[in-house]
């Protein structure tokens, strides 16, 4: 890694910005693009399709008529298989590419688009195309007279509406169930990353998809992604994003064809600390290097820090000490820990978080300013809050940023509580050598995945998702088929 120029590289890059459907890439129909722009010093990358609702029922028409004439949905499971199988290693084998796409797109540090975004958007693909014919109908067990099948079909189209922090990942969860249960997909990239979601599409039809089966229309949220969403063509939506975009999603079903709507929404997940755990340093070094990495720019992030009160001091200090190891630096230098947030938006959102905190009275205790002002990118220094309650602003909404606040309580049922006490549910960390307490206090809290002394530990073959305003239906594992595939039960009289 450390060979590569890959400031030289990106300065040579020159990403195509067209929709790609049913196989070609293509300009807008009305011809409207918008510039894409660089959060590492604010370069202009290229024109981009503003998709529109015209652009879109292109997309759909053509995900439809790949459907109903089975060009995908109609290959034997082995077929559709070594196409995805083919898909995967297409990503590895663009790996460099697609990652120095990643980086420019969003802002997060190269090594980290190498080692953790391209990998795992390729397993994700393999993982599921091993999936294909590995999933078994059902015989229901009815009396002699009659034979019930149970059969999991395909819905038809797919429509993947993804966000900007993870744009491969969250794609690939979405592609991988939906066409490995032959579906054909739409899918909108967000506008502030849309280059790696347009090359996948390329990378597909080299691998061997047929064309309209994967179809992709950058443009804007609430210009391609609520024509999508709308579309009476489309079977279901899933949707990565705010929770407050979900609530449209969930309207647009309600005003178009009641399609499926899959949503993985927000968090603000607690990091729970108890006193009688020994080493406080490896939870502070998990927590900041969990709530630092990729910006603080995941749903996931750790940023209710809940200790309890006899300890949090120092573990408050410990914390304070590891924040300066994730100085921001340029996302092009491989040795670059915590890269650029996604754009002015975004760091004008997150500096307002912080400026919150300390109008509330929170205690800043490392970072707490803009960095790196000079390149004309869009940093934030890692933050750290102490003196925070769980009624401030900072405790009670999703920043998406390097923003940590650090809360303490009292017994295991207030820590429980105040864990609780949130809209979302999405995950959450037990820390205790206790492991009576450890599995009591993992059983009541109220989220989609709870971590026992450790944190961020993934892998493809476990759901993600989240409880309450976090969303519904689970990404990733065999559970994802549920929300791609419709069951459909046949009777046969027996005479």
């Amino acid at each position: 890694m450390s060979t590569i120029d890959w400031t030289q590289r990106a300065t040579a890059l020159r990403p195509d910005g067209r929709s790609l459907i049913d196989g070609q890439r293509v300009a807008a129909q009305d011809g409207q693009t918008f510039d894409k722009h660089s959060p590492i010093d604010n370069r202009r990358l290229g024109a981009v399709v503003r998709g529109q609702a015209a652009d879109v029922d292109l997309a759909v028409r053509a995900a439809r008529a790949a459907f109903e004439d089975r060009r995908w949905a109609g290959k034997p499971p082995a077929q559709r298989k070594r196409v995805l199988q083919r898909f995967s290693e297409k990503i590895l084998a663009a790996k460099e590419e697609l990652a120095l796409l990643e980086t420019l797109d969003m802002g997060k540090p190269i090594q980290y688009s190498l080692a953790v975004d391209v990998p795992s958007t390729a397993r994700c693909i393999a993982w599921y195309a091993e999936a294909v014919d590995k999933i078994y109908d059902e015989i229901a067990p009815t009396g002699d007279s009659a034979l019930a099948l149970i059969t999991r079909e395909p819905m038809g189209v797919i429509g993947a509406i993804v966000p900007w922090n993870y744009p491969m990942i969250m794609a690939a969860w979405k592609l991988g169930p939906a066409l490995a249960a032959g579906n054909s997909v739409v899918l909108k990239p967000s506008e502030k990353s849309p280059y790696t979601a347009l090359r996948l599409a390329e990378l597909a039809l080299e691998a061997g998809l047929p064309p309209g089966v994967f179809n992709v229309v950058p443009g804007y949220g609430h210009e391609a992604g609520e024509a999508l969403a709308l579309h009476m063509e489309v079977d279901a939506i899933g949707f990565t994003g705010s929770t407050r975009v979900g609530r449209r999603m969930l309207d647009y079903a309600g005003r178009s064809n009641l399609k499926r709507v899959y949503n993985e929404l927000g968090g603000k997940s607690a990091f729970l600390v108890f006193d009688d755990f020994a080493d406080i340093q490896r939870a502070a070094r998990t927590v900041a290097g969990s709530m630092f990495f990729n910006q603080g720019e995941s749903c996931n992030a750790p940023s209710r820090v809940l200790v309890q009160a006899g300890i949090a001091d120092e573990f408050a200090r410990l914390v304070a000490a590891e924040a300066p190891k994730y100085a921001p630096g340029d996302p092009l230098n491989p040795t670059t820990e915590l890269g650029a947030l996604v754009d002015e938006t975004q760091l004008k959102t997150v500096m307002g978080y912080i400026d919150a905190g300390r109008d509330e009275g929170a205690q800043v205790l490392a970072g707490g300013r803009q960095a790196r002002a000079e390149t004309g990118g869009f940093y934030v220094e890692p933050t750290v809050f102490a003196g925070v309650n769980n009624d401030m602003k900072i405790a009670r909404e999703e920043i998406f940023g390097p923003v940590m606040g650090i809360i303490p309580f009292g017994t295991e049922a207030e820590g429980i509580a105040l864990a609780n006490r949130s809209s979302y549910g999405l995950q959450a960390s037990v820390w205790s050598d206790n492991i009576n307490r450890a599995h009591r206090v993992a059983r009541a809290l109220r989220a989609g995945t709870v971590h026992v002394n450790q944190y961020d530990e993934d892998d493809i073959t476990v759901p993600f998702g989240g409880y309450k305003q976090s969303g519904n239906g689970r990404d990733k594992s065999l559970h994802a088929f549920d929300k791609y595939t419709e069951l459909k039960t046949t009777w046969l009289r027996i005479d």
